[in-house]
């Protein structure tokens, strides 16, 4: 499968190297596992728990409007453990933009009715709550799925609106490079049957516990080796509880099945969103 994969540019520190006494030895930062909310077991191998592991930030790998994703090192020193890691970083409230929101926050809710009275009347205090539920909802989602065995990258640590997850590419060089995203890889015929077959079961599990992605496009599916990785799921989707749950999931269904049809693979959209239909019904 022919593609043109992402490096990451030059290096933009997003942390400055800490110089007090208690700086770690080496890296910017200690590990900022401790005290992090974290990732659902089993954990990976790959994963570092010690507290005695730094972080290096290695430079940005994608902007976004709601957050930007970094590419993280921690390693342990005097060892030979090492990991590459993304690092997906919120926005504060006044500098996320909102247009969207409204749509993808029906169906949840938060405790204290003055923090929906605030996210309803979009006050800087409400942006802030916003913030916060993204990050986290995607957190959660991410460790849902995980354990569903659904093609997601591993979610690390959450740590306030810092998410740690897998690096999805290539690290056996000396500079990561991210896999490429599904709209740019030009596969054959028989990689495209395959990569529709992971797509279909991957969205009939999806509809089977109730929920869509919510914004899917070939811009948030990556390939690596031959693999399926959706990414981006802060706006995951309630399919029942959200009014309009029904159309998300016939929005990223007919999405995803317009690409594969440009690259010539006949699928019927109508067939998939009925048979998500009724993989999300089915419980009811």
């Amino acid at each position: 499968m022919a593609h043109q994969p992402f490096h990451l540019p030059a290096r933009q520190a997003a942390f400055a190297t800490d110089t007090s006494p208690d700086a770690p030895p080496e890296g910017e930062r200690w590990s900022s596992w401790d005290g992090a909310t974290h990732g659902p077991k089993p954990r990976p191998d790959w994963v570092i728990t010690e507290l005695g592991a730094v972080d290096a930030d290695l430079g940005v790998l994608k902007t976004g409007k709601e957050a930007d994703v970094h590419v993280l090192r921690r390693w342990l020193p005097g060892t030979d453990r090492v990991v590459t890691l993304a690092a997906k970083r919120y926005r504060s409230g006044e500098h996320r933009l909102f247009h969207r929101d409204a749509g993808y926050l029906e169906g949840r809710r938060v405790r204290r009715s003055r923090e929906m009275r605030a996210m309803a009347k979009r006050t800087d205090f409400g942006k802030q709550v916003i913030g916060g539920q993204w990050a986290a909802a995607e957190f959660g989602a991410l460790s849902a799925l995980w354990a569903l065995d659904l093609p997601v990258p591993y979610p690390v640590q959450l740590d306030e609106t810092e998410m740690l997850m897998e690096f999805v590419g290539d690290t056996s060089g000396g500079t990561p490079v991210a896999a490429p995203r599904l709209v740019s890889v030009r596969p054959t015929p028989a990689e495209l049957d395959d990569l529709y077959d992971q797509l279909r079961t991957s969205l009939l599990t999806l509809a089977r516990h109730g929920w869509t992605h919510g914004d899917l496009s070939p811009y948030n599916v990556l390939v690596h080796d031959g693999r399926l990785v959706i990414i981006d799921w802060p706006q995951v989707v309630d399919v029942i509880g959200n009014p309009q749950g029904f159309e998300f999931l016939e929005r990223d269904a007919t999405t995803m099945v317009a690409w594969f049809r440009r690259r010539g693979l006949e699928v019927d959209p109508g067939e998939l969103v009925a048979d998500l239909v009724a993989e999300a019904t089915s419980g009811l």
